[in-house]
């Protein structure tokens, strides 16, 4: 059954069109409007622009808007209705294979007003768009003006001029051994004491949570997360059939009486957790919280996996104090993830897993079996630089820049009516509270090219949330302060008219 319903105008349909790009302005049309109607930017029943007004608009010809409306008719996006024009076509939905993200792609229902569904894949999917860095707000990478190109480079030639014959081999399972080494040397820092055979090398912290995963989850088994928590990480437990369950994340580490409670409950196999600059609200774990978590993981017998993928860009105690797991447990209970992608180059996947031995070789296997070995350019690439004495620096230009932008970042955001409860003085992150929902909101700033980061994306159970993680790199574009000043003012007025 056709829906004639129009959720939401389409006649001020913007789209990017350019005559020197590589491909026609047909191509462009369509294109551009099949990813807003993948997006659910355009909606189910919605009507599009007349083909006078698209080509008005656009400043192209009619025979083009006919054309690419053709296309897409016969792409079964849009339909045709004579003397009214063209619409948004009803769509059956899409099964993903294995379950391997949560919410829905489309709306299942015939109303045309149902809530948007915006799901995991969505906000990946819109981070390779290749927006400019300043538009994208919502984005985990630091602009890669920020980064050090020459010196990755420079690495890249470096490694260029050695005896090739290793690259042509397959690397060590285990990874490049002198890196392995250097890894060693920067966990001693941390008072982490592991010798180069307990560390696995990954393609990025992505590999190694995924690894860790499929070697201890069963279909069935629980696994806890921070609640707000990275969320990239909930689809590889989906994936094999885990339970994942939220611990609320406070400003000094977990909700330990909920974290016990659910413990108790659940009996789960492991917890993942971010001890320093946790992902999305850059607070770091108290050494009482650090304690008490241990505590509580040798009570139930469960693992726990540190991710530490920031732990470069932390400042040290004297700032921001901050307990890892790892150092208190010595890799006993505790397995210690971290890597280089958001320090150097996010091509760079280079990772590391830090673990008890024997487990360490078991992840070894698991590795073989899925990948083989990792890619031992890069792990030479980054070996290079840290050996060098190069990164050490880079880092500390990092955090000044960081330093520099967060404070501002925090003022502006609360002058246009945000809320910053956690404003701690280190990261990439903020999580504010919009005080509206923030998957409208991010459905209303992509249509205006810019790509935002909702709160319920954070959560296991993807609940619509008036919070967001904001990428305090990113945050200068006028454009992006002009739309969430806005945003925050509609909220206000909301507030203001409640009876």
């Amino acid at each position: 059954m056709t829906n004639t319903a129009i959720p939401r105008k389409a006649s001020a349909l913007q789209l990017r069109l350019s005559r020197d790009a590589g491909s026609s302005l047909v191509q462009q049309i369509v294109r551009s409007i099949e990813v807003r109607i993948d997006d659910k930017l355009l909606r189910t029943g919605a009507r599009m622009p007349s083909i006078r007004e698209l080509a008005d608009l656009h400043g192209v010809s009619r025979f083009t808007v006919v054309e690419a409306y053709d296309r897409l008719v016969a792409m079964g996006l849009l339909e045709s209705r004579r003397g009214s024009g063209f619409y948004v076509r009803d769509r059956a939905p899409i099964i993903a294979n294995g379950g391997g993200h949560h919410g829905n792609h489309g709306n299942h229902g015939s109303s045309a007003e149902a809530p948007q569904q915006m799901d995991i894949v969505w906000l990946i999917r819109n981070m390779f768009r290749q927006l400019p860095p300043q538009k994208m707000p919502g984005s985990g990478l630091l602009p890669s003006d920020w980064l050090d190109g020459n010196l990755v480079a420079n690495a890249m030639r470096a490694v260029s001029r050695e005896n090739p014959n290793p690259l042509l081999q397959y690397g060590n399972p285990q990874g490049f051994l002198p890196l392995r080494q250097q890894v060693q040397l920067r966990l001693a820092e941390m008072e982490i004491a592991a010798a180069p055979e307990q560390i696995l090398t990954t393609a990025g912290v992505t590999q190694g949570l995924d690894l860790v995963a499929r070697h201890f989850l069963q279909p069935g088994d629980t696994v806890f997360v921070d609640d707000p928590a990275w969320f990239l990480m909930f689809g590889s437990f989906a994936a094999v059939g885990a339970k994942v369950v939220g611990i609320p994340r406070l400003s000094d580490g977990p909700d330990v009486a909920m974290l016990a409670e659910l413990a108790a409950l659940h009996q789960p196999r492991l917890y993942v957790i971010n001890s320093v600059l946790h992902n999305p609200t850059s607070t770091s774990l108290s050494a009482a919280k650090a304690f008490q978590v241990l505590k509580i993981a040798e009570q139930h017998d469960f693992m726990i996996v540190e991710d530490d993928i920031y732990c470069d860009l932390h400042p040290g105690a004297a700032v921001q104090p901050a307990t890892r797991i790892a150092a208190l447990d010595q890799l006993n209970r505790v397995i210690y993830l971290g890597g280089y992608s958001k320090t150097l180059a996010a091509n760079l996947r280079v990772g590391y897993i830090a673990a008890a031995p024997d487990l360490i070789k078991r992840l070894s296997d698991r590795k073989m079996l899925s990948t083989l070995t990792t890619t031992e350019i890069g792990e030479r690439i980054v070996h290079r630089i840290l050996s060098e004495g190069h990164f050490r620096k880079h880092a500390d230009r990092l955090r000044g820049k960081l330093e520099r932008v967060r404070e501002n970042t925090i003022r502006q955001l609360e002058r246009i009516g945000m809320t910053v409860e956690s404003a701690t003085p280190a990261g990439m992150f903020v999580w504010a509270d919009t005080g509206c929902d923030t998957n409208l909101l991010a459905e209303q700033a992509m249509e205006q090219g810019f790509l935002l980061a909702p709160g319920s994306l954070f959560s296991p159970n993807q609940l619509p949330s008036t919070r967001m993680r904001i990428n305090v790199a990113t945050m200068s574009d006028p454009g992006v302060w002009r739309f969430l000043e806005q945003a925050a003012g509609a909220a206000g007025r909301r507030k203001t008219e409640k009876p």
